[in-house]
């Protein structure tokens, strides 16, 4: 696989949960049903299935435990980190301390993030977009795509 792509509409319940869309579960490999949700960087929450979170762990866990900045990351990064996984209706529940981190509302996003999936509120996802225009986009692609390599 290359990676996730696309943005898929769904709706919390007053549980808690979400239907993962079908078009989503499609890109998953056959039989992932466990997950980590965490906090993103941003106000939104970064779903990982376990593959790809044991990569991110297994890089975090070299890092210098005497470094102050390395204990913060941790904190910050690990800090609510939650294994979730799929019920039979396709379903995944986000615990409430996450909910209140960055999804005000029932209406959510599910945008593909190369590994992972990132969940945002839907309102604010659409705020995103609306905040950045097309030549901030441009410019931001050319300083950030600047250092790859040309493929003929």
């Amino acid at each position: 696989m290359t990676g996730f792509h696309g943005e898929y509409q769904s709706t919390i319940d007053a549980k808690g949960r979400f239907l993962v869309p079908g078009s989503l579960k499609k890109q998953l490999a056959e039989g992932e049903t466990r997950f980590i949700v965490s906090r993103g960087f941003e106000k939104c929450l970064t779903l990982y299935p376990i593959n790809s979170w044991q990569k991110i762990l297994d890089k975090i866990s070299q890092l210098n435990d005497f470094d102050p900045k390395v204990r913060q990351f941790r904190r910050q990064f690990l800090g609510g980190a939650t294994e979730v996984e799929m019920d039979s209706a396709g379903r995944l529940l986000i615990p409430p301390t996450l909910r209140e981190f960055a999804l005000p509302g029932k209406e959510i996003v599910l945008a593909a993030a190369l590994d992972r999936f990132e969940i945002w509120d839907a309102s604010s996802y659409k705020q995103l977009f609306e905040d950045f225009s097309a030549d901030e986009f441009s410019n931001l692609a050319q300083e950030v795509m600047s250092g790859i390599n040309k493929k003929d």
